[in-house]
């Protein structure tokens, strides 16, 4: 096989730390509750990661409670700046970058669209032009959403061949953002070439991540914990509603999976790909609210939210199926164990736990999970 295709293993059971240790990984976006967890991760397989992003948009946030910073490189500065994230890029020679940076939120899209156009679609053309001027990159994995895809409210998860689309700001820009990507893929670090640039660019697309360290508005199990934490009833919008719930390590995993075949070589998996749970662990939010009430205890409770806000999908759910075949990757946290593991997080945070030791041990517990049978 010729240099650079590559093959998949064809049992991958945890990050390669022989990959990893001293890579020197760009994360822009490691101020967020994704990126932290990430970037935490990284350095834990010893890479040597630079995080490039904004401040934290809430107090509390993840990087501050977990001291992400204190284990990364942390450079504070915005995508859309192009001249600084040019410059932080080239002069850090990174050999993997993971564009996690975004505008995340599906109901603030609808107050600042244009702002939330400027980052996910603009600002992720920056960083790929960025990638074209720093020829140390080998591997890149750019971070999009479920919502990628054009909702037609189907019982049946989407592939990555169905077309691309979305009716809110956020959905459509993420869709943007994947039509970004390819393009760049296609034009300047197309396949058929690669043994001349060498580098690999795919993009992950993850359902509703959930875990410990994220306290983001709009967002159901952040809003749940903070009205659980006041005593207060927690007002839930449309109960019916059912996504693809999942850990934060689950996606994680998969975007390292696809750095590390990228960066060994395999041209093959310059593509997209989809993160997803098991069906049974795509839950309506009521039976989320209901289970983390449970979970809670100390009279948690909710009730229906008579405004349902704008429009959102009703249905949603993403097949995995390519990331198992072809990555050996799968889901190991189920939905139940997913928001008692979440809740331990918050519970320790609101006891004045040392939150950098304890997201360790929670990613310590996943790799765990990875490795058994």
């Amino acid at each position: 096989m010729g240099e650079g295709q590559g093959t998949v293993e064809a049992l991958v059971t945890a990050p390669n730390a022989a990959v990893w240790n001293g890579r020197r990984v760009f994360v822009t976006g490691h101020t967020g509750f994704k990126g932290g967890w990430l970037s935490l991760w990284l350095a834990k397989l010893g890479a040597n990661v630079r995080g490039y992003a904004l401040d934290p948009y809430t107090t509390p946030n993840l990087l501050d409670a977990a001291k992400v910073a204190s284990v990364i490189e942390d450079v504070r500065g915005d995508i859309m700046d192009r001249q600084k994230l040019e410059r932080s890029m080239t002069e850090f020679q990174p050999e993997v970058v993971i564009h996690m940076a975004a505008q995340p939120l599906v109901r603030l899209s609808y107050v600042d669209p244009l702002g939330t156009y400027a980052t996910n679609v603009l600002g992720t053309g920056h960083v790929l032009e960025a990638v074209r001027k720093t020829p140390s990159v080998r591997a890149v994995v750019s971070v999009t959403t479920d919502k990628c895809y054009e909702n037609k409210e189907w019982v049946w998860g989407y592939r990555e061949t169905d077309p691309l689309g979305g009716y809110d700001p956020y959905s459509s820009s993420k869709a943007c953002a994947e039509l970004v990507t390819a393009a760049y893929r296609q034009s300047f670090f197309n396949i058929a070439q690669f043994d001349e640039h060498r580098c690999g660019i795919a993009s992950g697309r993850a359902g509703n991540v959930i875990g410990g360290g994220d306290w983001s508005d709009d967002r159901l199990l952040p809003d749940l914990v903070r009205g659980f934490l006041k005593g207060e009833p927690v007002h839930v919008r449309r109960p019916h509603s059912i996504r693809p719930w999942q850990h934060v390590l689950e996606p994680l995993w998969g975007y390292l999976r696809i750095a590390e075949e990228l960066y060994k070589g395999n041209r093959t998996c310059a593509t997209g790909w989809n993160f997803g749970p098991a069906d049974e662990d795509a839950w309506p939010v009521s039976r989320i609210a209901e289970k983390m009430v449970q979970v809670w205890g100390d009279g948690a409770r909710w009730v229906l939210d008579a405004d349902p806000g704008a429009h959102e999908a009703g249905y949603l759910k993403l097949d995995a199926s390519k990331a198992r075949a072809e990555l050996g990757w799968r889901p190991s946290l189920h939905i139940g164990t997913t928001l008692e593991w979440l809740v331990q997080w918050y519970r320790a945070h609101q006891g004045g736990e040392d939150m950098h030791a304890f997201t360790l041990r929670q990613i310590a517990e996943y790799e765990a999970l990875l490795q058994s049978p």
